[in-house]
């Protein structure tokens, strides 16, 4: 799975970005719980899905914030 575009996100309701962040959440513990059992083959996964959720986060905040200002 590729990293999630910023238009997309962006593109998104606030429903969809909180079950994406949800299911990135679920996948990020399955990598780790794989990495731990030594099953992990792409080790590189871990480091998009950390950084797919921080930018869901920020773009979500950014919302937040830009509604807030109005």
């Amino acid at each position: 799975m590729a990293q999630m575009k910023i238009e997309d996100i962006r593109a998104m309701s606030e429903d969809q970005r909180e079950d994406a962040v949800l299911n990135l959440k679920k996948e990020r513990f399955n990598l780790r719980f794989q990495r731990a059992t030594g099953q992990l083959e792409n080790t590189a996964r871990v480091r998009d899905v950390r950084r797919d959720i921080a930018r869901i986060m920020t773009i979500a905040r950014q919302k937040r914030a830009a509604e807030a200002a109005k």
